[in-house]
């Protein structure tokens, strides 16, 4: 047995100056962090909980976009007014994951923070895992690899990040506000988690000891025409196979803005810029979502047991965008 220490926070410059010490971890619903030190997967040696802390606000900013607290709890945040209205692809995903009693624990600066459910991080049977024990290796690579990446995976680590709600808001351009010992700055969340390259064990671009505030979604572009699609293998509380955020900004049945991200597939939510190219200026039409799911999956890559995933992908891309393009 571990032993750790437990203090709560009374304000964020204090949680701050606690996280500064080595072996220290936040804890807000606890919902993975509590999971992984039972496995043993994680040890901290100090619990800073910050769940009293008032940054549960859901608020609108001025120029028509929304602020979403860290410790807003998940089922909260999709059922917020603000969220429903304007950012149904954020509802959506939010409502796809876990059960609803995790729902009502998990935050939304947790899910952010959320890691892999690859089995041979989650199992310490297993020496080979270099996100648990960097320089170990990766065991999946050449074990079961069914649920495992297809894109930006590297020789260390083809593990995928487990969190819905994060694919939603990788297609929304959200921007995640953190506090640290410098002071306060904002990630794009297209920076906020990492690809593993050389350093597997690291999920995001979060300093030592830096605080998750809040995330800022910009002014709603993608209300009318959005949709979160999750293929898993059973219809409740099961992580994604594959998911896409689909959201478009249609004219007259015309395509003007396209925004495409990937659950399921990578380290991080993933992208599809080049997709999401092919679809500005043009009425969707089955010729053009067959190029669209063909561009986004271009480089994949799979192993022995998740080649079924490129095929699964592209035909749920194709769907999703046509359903977003229907919705209104």
């Amino acid at each position: 047995m571990n032993p750790v220490s437990y203090e709560r926070a009374a304000d964020v410059e204090q949680a701050v100056r606690m996280a500064q010490q080595p072996g220290a971890r936040f804890i807000g619903g606890g919902t993975n962090l509590l999971d992984l030190m039972k496995g043993g997967v994680e040890t901290p040696q100090r619990l800073i909980d910050i769940s009293r802390l008032p940054l549960a606000a859901i608020t609108e900013l001025p120029q028509g976009g929304v602020r979403i607290g860290a410790l807003a709890r998940n089922s909260d945040t999709a059922n917020h007014a603000l969220i429903r209205q304007r950012y149904p692809l954020l509802t959506q995903a939010f409502l796809s994951g876990a059960s609803p009693q995790l729902r009502n624990m998990a935050t939304v600066g947790g899910n952010l923070m959320q890691r892999t459910r690859c089995y041979y991080f989650y199992d310490t049977a297993f020496d080979m895992c270099n996100k648990r024990k960097p320089g170990s290796g990766c065991a999946a690579k050449e074990g079961h690899n069914r649920i495992h990446a297809i894109l930006g995976a590297s020789e260390h680590c083809i593990a995928t990040n487990p969190s819905d709600m994060n694919v939603a808001l990788a297609a929304l351009d959200a921007v995640v506000r953190v506090r640290g010992a410098d002071g306060e700055r904002a990630i794009p969340i297209a920076d906020f988690h990492t690809l593993p390259g050389d350093t597997p064990q690291r999920d995001t671009t979060l300093r030592p000891g830096e605080l998750i505030l809040g995330v800022d979604l910009p002014p709603p572009l993608f209300a009318d025409h959005a949709h979160y699609l999750k293929v898993r293998d059973r219809a409740s509380y099961a992580f994604a196979l594959v998911s896409v955020a689909a959201a478009l900004q249609m004219d007259n049945g015309v395509v003007r803005q396209a925004r495409i991200a990937l659950g399921g597939v990578a380290h991080k939510p993933w992208r599809a810029t080049a997709a999401e190219a092919l679809l500005v200026g043009k009425p969707l039409d089955d010729a053009l979502l067959r190029q669209c799911a063909t561009a986004a999956l271009a480089g994949a890559r799979a192993y022995e047991h998740n080649g079924f995933k490129i095929t699964l992908a592209q035909r749920a891309i194709t769907r999703a965008v046509r359903i977003a393009g229907q919705t209104a």
